[in-house]
């Protein structure tokens, strides 16, 4: 699949390129949890949303947001993963790939992503899972799926444009980064729409395929850091919004010698309200959210990629029982340099 074995690793209401990396390389019906009345969540703070950027220099930088600025996860297109490391929570995009994230919500319905394993595992690249029988290359029983690896972007689709590199345009989609043929020729096609595609940012997430595209099924994975050598070459569904570093400490190995577990996986609307994670996500088509983008800009010059801002999240509760850190009130923008770096 996505990893597929034998390549080497590399050396919001709506809501540069390295050197190539290797492509990344597949049970019974679980009764749905009884839902929960639902209950209002907690609002989100007013504070500064800080947004952190990636090597080759780190950076924060921050700016204050009104709770108005800060949007919800839809409990329908939100999967939470909890594995032995802790909980990793996935906003899920249809407008990217619908078939592919319609899979990965009906294979944890039913329960075949439980207790699987993460069975490659590669440091400064991506983590791998999704394969009943925690092989590469194995699938589940539904069909094949063809490849999304674009879709038609149109003007109907809300989204935050940060750039317009020649021919092209990036920016963010909700939390998702995307890159579009330039969005101005929208205008000039039959179908008023243009070619768009995910780009491959730390913990963006994507169905894994073997060597023939049509040959997505159950894998998946998460990218622990950027590497926009797989954009288009395979269907993003998603973003980590909450546990990145939950996927950065997943016992590393191709394979590992005692590989990390998806202990369960559910779709955020089948869990008991209790359970829910209660997370906001800076809304990217806000005026805050364009200014930090601008301050990281003016930091980074003419290095700036989109995969070097992340829309920020406030996590009120984890859903996990433990109470969560008062939200720091933060005013200041802080440049820091030199070992975080190739931490990333």
């Amino acid at each position: 699949m996505l990893l597929a074995s034998g390549l080497a690793a590399p050396a919001a209401l709506a809501e540069g390129v390295p050197t190539p990396a290797p492509a990344p390389a597949h049970r019974a019906p679980a009764p749905k949890p009884a839902k929960a009345p639902a209950a209002p969540a907690p609002a989100p703070v007013a504070t500064t949303a800080p947004v952190v950027v990636r090597p080759p220099a780190s950076i924060t930088v921050s700016m204050p947001a009104a709770p108005a600025d800060w949007r919800a996860l839809n409990p329908q297109n939100t999967l939470v993963i909890d594995t032995d490391k802790g909980r990793v929570v996935i906003e899920l995009r249809p407008e990217f790939a619908p078939l592919a994230v319609a899979r990965i919500k009906r294979l944890a319905r039913t329960g075949v992503y439980d207790n699987l394993q993460f069975h490659r595992v590669v440091d400064g690249f991506m983590a791998q899972t999704g394969n009943p029988n925690n092989l590469d290359g194995a699938k589940s029983l539904e069909p094949d799926l063809p490849p999304e690896f674009t879709f038609r972007l149109g003007a109907e689709i809300p989204r935050a444009q940060l750039a317009r590199p020649q021919g092209e345009s990036e920016g963010f989609i909700g939390a998702q980064p995307y890159v579009a043929v330039d969005e101005i020729r929208m205008a000039m096609s039959p179908d008023r729409r243009v070619s768009a595609w995910g780009a491959f940012c730390a913990g963006v997430v994507a169905m894994g395929h073997e060597a023939d595209p049509d040959s997505g099924n159950s894998e998946f994975f998460i990218m622990r850091a950027a590497t926009r050598s797989l954009d288009r070459n395979y269907s993003v569904v998603g973003r980590v919004v909450m546990g990145l570093d939950v996927v950065r400490a997943l016992t590393a190995g191709d394979p590992p010698m005692q590989p990390s577990r998806m202990l369960r996986a559910r779709v955020m609307a089948d869990m008991p309200q209790a359970e829910r994670p209660q997370i906001f996500v800076l809304n990217t088509l806000s005026p805050e959210f364009h200014a930090l983008a601008d301050q990281v800009r003016a930091i980074k010059g003419a290095d700036f990629s989109i995969c070097d801002v992340e829309a920020p999240v406030q996590v009120i509760s984890t859903g996990l029982g433990k109470p969560e850190p008062a939200v720091k009130k933060r005013s200041r923008r802080t440049a820091q340099r030199g070992a975080e770096d190739a931490a990333g």
